[in-house]
């Protein structure tokens, strides 16, 4: 892979002390660009698990008090700046955003702004908020084109400033089971029952990621074991939704895993029933990638990879019978279960592998900062 001849200094910056694809995507950009001669550092809370998760791979991070909204974070990464010179600052949540933009504002020489929209909330329409996306923000990035027109169609900022960067994926790691008997082996390595079907989701445990519809949906499942993976603010909620329905036995809390690939590859479906705040989740791509036959909804760009009937089984939002409807469809008709799964995986690996988001990230910050 050839070094670009201007190479540049980048800034990520990420308040959340969360979780999830959106902290894994700013990993995976970060050392991508690293590997093409870019120097980068992330800035996040101390106490943020993305801060360990840095260090645990390598990569420079500093700890900032960035995760409220107030002036000795501004301050704080106002400081930053001015010992650590940057051509571009990547900022990922609200709240790092209007710090890292309030911090240019009063920096001379500032870094170009770059925001990326990971999820579809909308984004509040005032002149505050127009402020900090069209004049303090040099390009908005995000991780699907209806994000994109979202941000056009609901608030009138300018399309020409915004591009979308689909998530890319490790496609050498996210591969199909070799064979069903290795499914079964995967199964007993991990602890999983034999169960006739397994079905399973990977997602930070948000209540928008529809959760508790999975374990409804179980009760019209007889034959089937749910396993979720990843951890969250929800998890004591749905274990006590499980225990009520008298369904804990027949789900697997697996917490958060720092592989998922055996978790994926040793399920029957994957399912993920979203009715809010989506980008292009990355587990749907890592599903895909498995080749694994998909059930989940339309919720923000979501779309982009499942496509009905065709790479998965969209489902109404917020609707259990639908989706129990969907996975007994997929396990009665193995032909089209082994169809969306080829066809998904034909998708993800033509236009979400890693090295395409990475080559798309480089030229915006190429661009930002007039390289």
């Amino acid at each position: 892979m050839t070094v670009p001849a201007a190479r540049l200094a980048i800034l990520h910056t990420e308040s959340s002390c969360g979780w999830g694809g959106q902290e894994i995507r700013i990993l995976a950009e970060i050392e991508g660009m690293a590997a093409r001669g870019h120097s980068l550092r992330l800035a996040c809370p101390r106490d943020a698990r993305i801060f360990e998760e840095a260090r645990r791979r390598g990569i420079a991070v500093d700890a900032l008090p960035i995760e409220k909204k107030r002036l000795p974070g501004a301050w704080a990464m106002r400081s930053w700046l001015s010992a650590h010179p940057a051509d571009v600052i990547n900022t990922h949540s609200s709240t790092d955003s209007w710090l890292a933009a309030l911090a240019c504002a009063t920096l001379k020489g500032a870094p170009a702004l770059v925001r990326t929209r990971h999820i579809s909330a909308a984004v509040p329409k005032n002149a505050a908020t127009r402020w900090l996306y069209q004049s303090a923000t040099r390009t908005i990035v995000t991780t699907g084109n209806s994000l994109k027109e979202q941000l056009v169609r609901d608030n009138g900022f300018d399309a020409a400033r915004i591009v979308s960067v689909p998530t890319g994926i490790d496609l050498t790691r996210f591969v199909p089971a070799a064979s069903v008997d290795a499914r079964r082996a995967l199964r007993e390595r991990l602890g999983l029952p034999a169960a006739p079907l397994l079905i399973g989701i990977v997602a930070t445990l948000r209540s928008w990621k529809g959760h508790r519809y999975l374990i409804d949906a179980l009760a019209d499942l007889p034959e089937a074991h749910l396993v979720i993976v990843g951890d969250g603010p929800q998890r004591a909620a749905l274990e006590e939704r499980a225990a009520a329905a008298r369904l804990s036995g027949r789900v697997t809390f697996a917490g958060n895993q720092a592989d998922v690939v055996p978790w994926l590859q040793c399920l029957d479906v994957f399912a993920l029933p979203s009715y809010a705040n989506e980008g292009v989740p990355q587990a749907i791509l890592q599903a895909g990638a498995c080749a694994l036959p998909m059930v989940t909804t339309d919720a923000g760009a979501i779309g982009e990879v499942a496509r009905d009937g065709d790479t998965a089984l969209i489902v109404a939002k917020e609707d259990a019978a639908a989706l129990a409807c969907a996975i007994t469809r997929l396990t009665a008709d193995a032909t089209l279960a082994r169809a969306i799964g080829e066809r998904a995986a034909a998708l993800v690996h033509a236009r979400h592998g890693s090295a395409a988001m990475v080559d798309a990230m480089e030229a915006v910050f190429m661009q930002a900062a007039g390289r």
